[in-house]
């Protein structure tokens, strides 16, 4: 994709989409939830949002990602001491037992792959590798900003790898 293009730096537009999203049953990996609550918190600390079928409760916490390099989308784009721990907080869920999930939403259709940004945030990148072997899920998906309106795209191949 060459030329420019509109990017969202509003930090509540992906809670929005997400909320449409998921509400809708737009992402496979969270349509079996019929119930959703935004804003939920657990131990003094908030998530974006609560999921549940009745069964399985599910929290998941949404990063917004707007830095793409040659294809690249990276998170953060400067040192975030909050969200990673939102990552020690996912893991402490998790062996609560709760499905305990991170979706970041990159504000762009251009990306190919998602990976922590290392360069940055080296404890972050730690802490998401450290979360996913603990069985905390990592998805991510593209997004595009067309006149004023966001639209959820595809979703992103997630690369961990140092």
């Amino acid at each position: 994709m060459g030329g420019q293009q509109k990017i969202s730096i509003d930090s509540r537009v992906p809670n929005k989409l997400m909320l449409e999203a998921l509400r809708n049953g737009d992402l496979e990996e969270f349509s079996e939830y019929n119930v959703v609550e935004p804003e939920w918190s657990y131990n003094h600390t908030r998530f974006d949002f609560f999921l549940t079928d009745g069964k399985e409760r599910c929290v998941l916490e949404i990063k917004s990602c707007t830095l793409i390099v040659n294809g690249r989308a990276l998170f953060p784009d400067s040192p975030t001491e909050r969200g990673r721990r939102h990552l020690m907080s996912l893991m402490e869920i998790h062996r609560n037992g709760f499905r305990a999930c991170v979706l970041f939403l990159v504000q762009r259709a251009d990306a190919k792959v998602f990976s922590p940004n290392d360069s940055v945030d080296m404890k972050f990148g730690e802490a998401l590798r450290q979360a996913a072997a603990e069985g905390v899920e990592v998805y991510a998906y593209s997004s595009e900003f067309i006149d004023n309106e966001i639209i959820l795209r595809d979703k992103v191949k997630v690369d961990l790898a140092l």
